[in-house]
């Protein structure tokens, strides 16, 4: 009995059978050896079909652990990304070792993570939204926010999220990742439903449940109803389309729409994930209503402040403006010579009672005076604004507005209004112009507007309050610039009034060269009226749903 007893299993009967992926590389990083596992795990049919091509797994004690995710433990794991020659893209976790005996190779041991690390995402990304609603910022940048981490999450080709106003019969965008900012695009989408293009959001709105519409691209691309959209769609790399409406109190308040790229799945916890976003967004437009509501509540209890102070104040003063008049009157009427150190304590006391009333009359009038673009209509109020601002300062301005601004909504008006006298405060303040252009007009559904100065530009390089990329800096609603602190906070109030209504705003300019501020502001889409419902509760719901123009003009989806 001398001697080592025989092995009761060969270490190739046990690579055969290992449930993770084993593989051996060369020094250049090269598959040699792989088991049965890994074969499969590379979506190859056989191991020779692997030999001598690169492997994903880094090399060397160089090569970086895996980053620790949420809801991972510390692990001396590494991930890898492979691509198969046919089928999606995998993640394989891994551990590599040097080969003692021979150093010039590698081990590898490696298993597919693919699904985990998906759902990790997913949690991370609900988690993250969670953060975003709770932190400070506008309605526009928060639903960004929720389209961008859906499309990490799931890798999707793109997300859009349009909301209803408070009506409930009128549709805007105002979130979107993935699908490049275009101002026309709502126009196009109202021209493909007049030629006869079914819309997908408004069955889910409609229906209030998800609607998936499988390799939804290639029909598009078929119909020529969808002609406009063509190559603003074929951007994108995408495949399939799921609507899901955001729903809150049992109401509609949107719909979420994902572009699903080529070869990706909709399953049951797709769904689940992108209902879970939309319940997050639904919170988000829920909670900015509520914002809403509280800040008019809060106005209402202004003006009836105003009411009660013009009572307990000004009526007061008025009426002891009135006492010594009398007692003034009653001196007079004695028939006899008038002291006039009461006249003269009569009239001073006059005199200060009428100043004080003179001033909190100022003080309520400007408090309360309804805002010029509700009192004279959009076009009349910049006009306005306009000759004041040439006659105290000098300046040359030239206005050029178009007669669809007349019918704007008061609401959107005035923030537009209050957006380009910001733009022409900054010009007088700081751009040192001689003329000034400005533009308002509606197209494609839009209110726009361009402030453009001949001034000297926004500061150069190094300068206090110079854009980050020192070139003026084009933002969109997501870019807060270091030129918003240098310069105050204007321009945050104006890009957050623009967002309010799902608009951008955009700053270009070049040293001595001037700035121009544009503003684009969506018109709504009218929702059409759910169709009646029958005596015993059941609906005739027609094939398709038509997006109706709002009066004005109108904006979005697919």
């Amino acid at each position: 009995m001398s001697g080592s007893p025989p092995p009761l299993v060969g270490w190739d009967d046990v690579a055969a059978v290992a449930p993770d992926g084993l593989a051996v590389l060369d020094c250049a990083g090269r598959f040699v050896r792989l088991n049965p596992a890994a074969v499969a795990l590379c979506g190859a049919g056989e191991e020779t079909d692997l030999l001598g091509m690169s492997a994903p797994f880094a090399q060397g004690e160089g090569a970086a652990t895996c980053q620790v995710g949420l809801l991972e433990y510390q692990s001396d794991e590494q991930v890898a990304h492979w691509m198969p020659a046919s089928g999606t893209r995998r993640e394989f976790a891994y551990r590599a070792r040097g080969l003692p005996a021979d150093p010039k190779f590698t081990i590898v041991s490696f298993r597919d993570v693919t699904d985990e690390r998906h759902r990790q995402r997913r949690i991370a990304a609900i988690a993250q939204t969670s953060i975003a609603l709770a932190a400070e910022g506008s309605l526009g940048s928060t639903l960004d926010a929720v389209a961008q981490q859906i499309v990490q999450a799931d890798g999707l080709a793109g997300a859009q999220i349009l909301i209803l106003d408070g009506t409930g019969r009128e549709l805007r965008l105002m979130g979107s990742a993935g699908l490049r900012h275009w101002d026309a695009f709502l126009d196009r989408l109202l021209e493909c439903q007049d030629r006869g293009a079914r819309l997908s959001m408004l069955d889910a709105l409609r229906e209030r449940e998800p609607i998936v519409v499988p390799h939804r691209w290639s029909q598009i691309l078929a119909d020529p109803a969808w002609e406009p959209l063509h190559a603003y769609l074929g951007e994108l790399n995408w495949d399939s389309f799921v609507s899901v409406p955001l729903m809150a109190r049992g109401r509609p308040e949107g719909v979420l729409n994902a572009y699903f790229a080529p070869g990706q799945e909709i399953g049951g916890r797709t769904l689940e994930f992108l209902a879970a976003m939309a319940e997050q967004a639904a919170l988000a437009v829920d909670y900015a209503a509520l914002l809403q509501r509280e800040r008019e509540g809060a106005r209402r209890n202004e003006r009836r402040r105003l009411a009660r102070d013009l009572h307990d104040s000004i009526v007061q003063q008025v009426f002891s403006i009135g006492m010594q008049a009398n007692a003034l009157g009653v001196l007079g009427a004695r028939g006899g010579p008038v002291p006039a150190e009461a006249v003269r304590a009569f009239a001073e006391e006059i005199g200060a009672l009428s100043q004080t009333v003179r001033a909190d009359l100022r003080a309520m009038v400007h408090e309360l005076r309804p805002s010029s673009s509700t009192r004279l209509g959009l076009e009349d109020a910049v006009s306005a604004l306009v000759k004041s601002t040439e006659n105290r300062t000098g300046l040359g301005i030239r206005l050029l507005c178009g007669k669809e601004v007349t019918d704007v909504e008061p609401e959107r008006a005035e923030d537009m209004y209050r957006i380009v006298a910001e733009a022409i405060h900054n010009v007088v303040k700081h751009a040192e112009a001689t003329t000034v252009t400005i533009r308002l007009g509606v197209r494609d559904h839009t209110l726009t507007a361009s402030v453009r100065d001949d001034g000297r530009g926004l500061p150069e390089p190094g300068e206090r309050g110079t854009p980050p990329d020192g070139e003026g800096g084009e933002g969109g609603r997501t870019a807060g610039t270091a030129w918003d602190h240098g310069y105050g906070y204007g321009l945050t109030t104006m890009r957050e009034r623009a967002e309010r209504w799902g608009g951008t705003m955009r700053i270009r300019s070049r040293a001595k060269s001037g700035t121009t501020v544009r503003i684009v502001i969506p018109l709504p889409v009218r929702v059409p009226e759910p169709p009646p419902t029958a005596s015993d509760g059941s609906r005739s719901d027609p094939p398709a749903v038509p997006l109706r123009k709002a009066p004005g003009p109108a904006p979005s989806e697919c």
